[in-house]
């Protein structure tokens, strides 16, 4: 199969699907592979190892878009970058549709791309390797990312995140005990700060308690309960996650509001819409604003803070993946892999996903019809 590898356009995201390593496996299987140059630079990859390994260099995303049958990236594509996509493509990368345009989710059916989301790719219920993984990065950078904007001189309150003999520690609040809020509690917990976390389902607080050994302090997440907890919070964390829906709001204006001055608050649930009235999209390049008082931090691609971990951690999870998918091709990957079918969004000119299609109004079809329907053509 040909693979193209595009580079990243979105400000400040340095990963790329693939190492050279795995796209050497993928050439020595018979598949061709362009990449956009300097694709892997930020990465730490730079264009001849990936030449070393068999592929070929492409110096525009037009020309790696024409050479191949299946498209890899990272951030989910803008409606420019679907834009110059080809009928019957297909395209493998972090979609998020649940917060994407109607415009970008109509390109997608219009072309009949079949498009495949990687946050999506689930081996099991609730077992979802990559996004499992990109999470847990982010959720690991919130502390020191959080203890950074603490710091008077990046505009915060001048408080020392765990505190010294004498002085207490920072109050952490986090919502949502998923794996970013979990990895998130953990990491704070251990650098002694104050956690408090905030779920709506007991059992993920009652788990999170014995992983902590009861360090971390939990509550459901209830009106009450946030209005209690964000006004005493030095740091905020917003790791909400609703499966094919955008993140609700659960705090607006008042809640910012009740902050303490020069309070940080970081909606990592950003990629999916954030869980404030108060977030908007903000860059690695660009990644604070204040409103209400409040330090905002409201990046998407997180983990593109640390790109060697994070593409390296990436490409070990996609090469199994890809490796079959190439061998077998999008029309038998529903009943050759489950996992990677179960990511499958849009193909053949519907979207695969009911409740994203219902939300943006699409058509829609179901999975196993979908493909029933291609093999009886």
């Amino acid at each position: 199969m040909d693979l193209g590898i595009l580079k990243e356009t979105y400000a400040g995201e340095t990963r790329v699907p693939l190492i050279p390593f795995a796209v050497g496996e993928l050439a020595r299987q018979g598949n061709r592979i362009v990449i956009e140059s300097e694709a892997g630079a930020a990465s730490g990859f730079e264009d001849q190892d990936y030449r070393d390994v068999g592929a070929t260099i492409a110096y525009s995303a037009e020309e790696v878009v024409g050479r191949s049958r299946l498209v890899l990236k990272v951030i989910p594509p803008s409606w420019e970058e679907c834009a110059k996509l080809e009928e019957g493509q297909i395209l493998l990368s972090f979609l998020q549709l649940s917060n994407a345009s109607r415009s970008l989710v109509e390109l997608l059916i219009a072309r009949r791309i079949t498009a495949i989301g990687v946050e999506a790719i689930e081996e099991r219920p609730g077992e979802r390797p990559v996004l499992t993984t990109m999470s847990e990065i982010a959720g690991k950078l919130a502390t020191p990312v959080a203890a950074h904007y603490l710091q008077a001189r990046q505009g915060g309150r001048g408080v020392l995140l765990d505190g010294i003999p004498g002085v207490p520690p920072a109050t952490v609040v986090i919502l949502g005990a998923g794996v970013v809020g979990r990895t998130a509690a953990i990491r704070a917990a251990g650098s002694g700060a104050h956690v408090i976390v905030l779920d709506r389902d007991v059992e993920r607080l009652r788990a999170l308690e014995r992983l902590t050994g009861a360090r971390v302090a939990t509550a459901m997440a209830v009106p009450y309960n946030l209005d209690r907890f964000v006004a005493i919070a030095d740091v905020l964390i917003g790791a909400v996650l609703i499966d094919q829906e955008a993140t609700p709001h659960l705090l607006d204006e008042r809640h910012i509001r009740s902050m303490r001055p020069r309070s940080v608050f970081l909606d990592i649930s950003i990629d999916q819409g954030g869980c404030s009235t108060t977030s908007r999209p903000t860059t690695i390049l660009d990644p604070t604003y204040v409103s209400e008082g409040v330090t905002h931090f409201c990046v998407p691609n997180i983990p593109a803070l640390v790109p060697r971990t994070a593409t390296v951690a990436l490409s070990n999870i996609l090469l199994p993946y890809l490796e079959e998918l190439t061998q077998v091709g999008p029309e038998r990957i529903v009943r050759s892999n489950a996992a990677l079918a179960r990511g499958v969004h849009t193909h053949d000119g519907y979207c695969l996903k009911q409740k994203i299609a219902s939300a943006l109004d699409v058509p829609y079809r179901g999975l196993d019809q979908s493909w029933s329907l291609d093999a009886a053509r």
